[in-house]
């Protein structure tokens, strides 16, 4: 699983012009999942989002996690992370799971990070999507699980 997190001071993501899921400060998270990937791949990417130290402390340093500030979560499925690149001009999506795997698996993490965390909110599996963010820094780290 690829993780994209972007540090925001808010986020939304709309689908046909009506708002889908929204957050204010936090992360927003593309997620690509891979055919590999499985219920135990879902516990550790959620464990890195809502613990990975993206955000400030008092003295400006990365020190703070989405838990500790208790911002927004913003998961937008995103299968394009889990393309291969590495030659042609093309993408190729050999690398990214079949549409119901995917379906599956991002439906069960948006689930698992509900139960973990209060603040939480999602694209449209499959729908083509507009994400509107404002990025802070910019901050921006691929995790990968």
């Amino acid at each position: 699983m690829k993780l994209l997190i972007q540090r925001v001071g808010a986020a939304r993501v709309e689908v046909e012009h009506e708002v889908v899921g929204s957050i204010d400060q936090g992360l927003l998270a593309l997620v690509g999942i891979e055919p590999q990937d499985d219920q135990a791949s879902l516990s550790r990417a959620l464990h890195k989002l809502l613990n990975y130290r993206v955000f400030s402390d008092e003295a400006g340093k990365m020190n703070r996690s989405l838990k500790d500030i208790g911002g927004g979560l913003l998961l937008v499925s995103q299968f394009t992370l889990a393309a291969d690149t590495r030659s042609g001009m093309r993408p190729s999506f050999s690398s990214a799971a079949p549409p119901a795997q995917g379906a599956a698996l991002f439906e069960a993490l948006v689930e698992l990070a509900r139960a973990q965390h209060p603040q939480v909110a999602c694209g449209r599996f499959g729908a083509h999507m507009q994400v509107h963010l404002v990025n802070d820094g910019p901050v921006t780290f691929l995790l990968e699980s």
